[in-house]
């Protein structure tokens, strides 16, 4: 608990099992009240791993749902265990665990509804070893995001979220994509809705176990992401989204 909010960090999983336990030993659990760890469908023992560790909060999806099948099963268990303070970690280790007590804390104390752990900031995506095409890609995606949603975010594309449960409830994401494109769908419900997003300086690692995309899909991802933009833009405008509203 935090200030009497219940905790939740929810890792979304998929081929996990060999960067599990070191993401796990580093959650701050002196705060953290339940683990819930949500196997899409993974080739390796991700969900066997998950038992040794004493998670006691397990879901397998037998058929893979994607990314964002995959957070809507942790969204919909967090709320179901009555978090008042929800953290997506992914279990891949390229974020760092122990900045769940930072963002628990901002949201905790009610300054903020929504905290992202931002690669950019610092430039820590850099110095953790992002690629130079992912990294000019982002900064670009990125400042065409601002320029459409008026806003001042460092990155729109990390997977380190924090989420008070209030937004969650509040949001249609169950409306979403199961893709990777569901967490840009999520800031512009987020924005939709009125809300505003913390950011917190983030290193992060790549290397071989972490979860990437590929060419293809990243650019398939990025035209989804300019795809969502506009349709916030128009939104703003008074034209009706289905997701916003």
């Amino acid at each position: 608990m935090y200030n009497n909010k219940k905790v939740v960090v929810v890792l979304p999983a998929y081929n996990a099992s060999k960067t599990l336990e070191i993401t796990y030993n580093e959650i701050p659990f002196e705060i953290v009240d339940e683990v819930v760890l949500v196997d899409d469908a993974s080739k390796d023992d991700t969900s066997e791993k998950a038992k040794e560790l004493g998670i006691r909060h397990i879901i397998r999806h037998e058929e893979n749902r994607g990314y964002g099948g995959n957070q809507k099963s942790c969204y919909d268990k967090a709320l179901s265990l009555g978090a008042d303070i929800v953290i997506m970690l992914h279990p891949d280790y390229q974020y760092t665990p122990k900045l769940i007590y930072a963002m628990t804390t901002i949201i905790g104390n009610e300054l903020y509804e929504v905290v992202f752990g931002s690669r950019i900031l610092g430039m820590g995506a850099l110095k953790g070893g992002m690629p130079i095409y992912k990294y000019i890609a982002n900064r670009f995606l990125t400042f065409f995001q601002n320029q459409l949603s008026r806003q001042k975010l460092s990155e729109y594309h990390t997977g380190y979220r924090a989420y008070s449960s209030k937004v969650l409830k509040d949001i249609a994401y169950g409306r979403n994509s199961n893709d990777f494109i569901f967490d840009n769908q999520v800031i512009a419900q987020i924005f939709a809705k009125g809300y505003s997003i913390a950011e917190v300086t983030c290193p992060t690692k790549y290397f071989e176990e972490a979860s990437s995309i590929n060419l293809q899909r990243s650019i398939k991802y990025g035209l989804g992401v300019m795809g969502v933009s506009i349709r916030y833009f128009l939104h703003r405008l008074g034209f009706k989204w289905k997701l916003l509203t």
